[in-house]
């Protein structure tokens, strides 16, 4: 598997001037990827002198390549290395001149199928379209929701899921692990379950946490969790989806959840579901006359929770 875009040298095409840039228009981006040779969608820097492979960095290298400018994105919800996306959304900001080269001028459809053609085949860009105005992918979002897929079978996952099927080695209750689930929604601060961050507040809206059984014979002790919320912290969607799983497993007392909730600090006893169960599926925004409105609300939100979250005022 290529460590890039997959690009030969026959593609390399001169990049255009930013000071010739012109006339911007923004873009958005419907991805779908397989994270599991993934580091996570967020470029990093170079390690021992290489750079790591992640979503955000093969796909701004060939959308630079194709448009012949330096295309920076803007995301949705940043995913964890070896998690999926069906539904991640991105924006950027590109020469409107960049739109209007003979390979791609008038269908963003062809910017689909060029991208197609550069990238490997664990990531791709499903749709491209102009984006209303006032739209962020980040900012202008209502809800991410993410799905988690997890077996106690004994054997394991199936061969044919065992990509995106993580495997929990004890037995579980659904009904106990739903009534866990269910304490979990509404307006908390979830800093027991979240990986702290500099500055960064825990306090979310998780509208709602759901379970099922969708057994097959094929796939038995299959479960799988919806969770929608305003957005999530740091790795808090597989702590969460953990701390069910270990309360179904009768690893944790059932009230053991409202405790955590009144924590202020990460619990040593929330562990972390495996990445690979996890996914991306859904990313929801208002209709486009609201978009700019929602994008201010959420940048005030934050700045205000935020500092309020530093002066040690955050509350449940």
């Amino acid at each position: 598997m290529n460590t890039g875009t997959g690009a030969s040298a026959g593609d390399q095409e001169p990049g255009v001037p930013s000071e010739q840039a012109g006339e911007m228009v923004r873009l958005r981006f419907d991805v779908a990827y397989d994270g599991t040779d993934f580091h996570g969608w967020a470029r990093q820097k170079q390690v021992d002198g290489q750079e790591v492979r992640t979503v955000q960095g093969v796909l701004e290298d060939a959308l630079s390549l194709i448009l012949r400018h330096p295309v920076e994105l803007t995301v949705a919800g940043r995913t964890d290395a070896g998690v999926h996306a069906a539904g991640q959304v991105a924006h950027a900001d590109v020469p409107r001149a960049s739109l209007e080269q003979r390979s791609i001028e008038g269908d963003a459809g062809r910017l689909v199928r060029r991208l197609a053609k550069l990238l490997d085949p664990d990531v791709r860009v499903t749709r491209v379209t102009e984006a209303p105005d006032g739209f962020d992918a980040r900012f202008s979002a209502l809800t991410r929701t993410y799905r988690y897929r997890v077996t106690t079978a004994e054997a394991g996952a199936s061969p044919l899921r065992v990509r995106d099927t993580a495997v929990w080695p004890k037995k579980v209750d659904l009904d106990a692990v739903q009534e866990a689930a269910t304490a979990l929604v509404g307006l908390h601060d979830f800093a027991a379950f979240c990986k702290p961050r500099p500055h960064a507040t825990t306090i979310r809206d998780v509208h709602s946490f759901t379970w099922s059984d969708v057994s097959t014979p094929e796939e038995p002790e299959l479960f799988e969790a919806t969770i929608t919320a305003d957005a999530f912290c740091w790795h808090m969607v597989r702590a969460l989806v953990a701390s069910c799983l270990d309360v179904g497993a009768g690893q944790q007392p059932a009230d053991w959840i409202e405790g955590l909730l009144l924590m202020r600090a990460r619990s040593p006893h929330v562990r972390l579901a495996p990445a690979c169960g996890l996914t991306l599926v859904r990313v929801d925004y208002p209709a486009d006359d609201e978009l700019a409105d929602r994008a201010a609300v959420t940048r005030d939100r934050r700045d205000a929770s935020e500092v309020q979250f530093r002066n040690g005022g955050a509350s449940a």
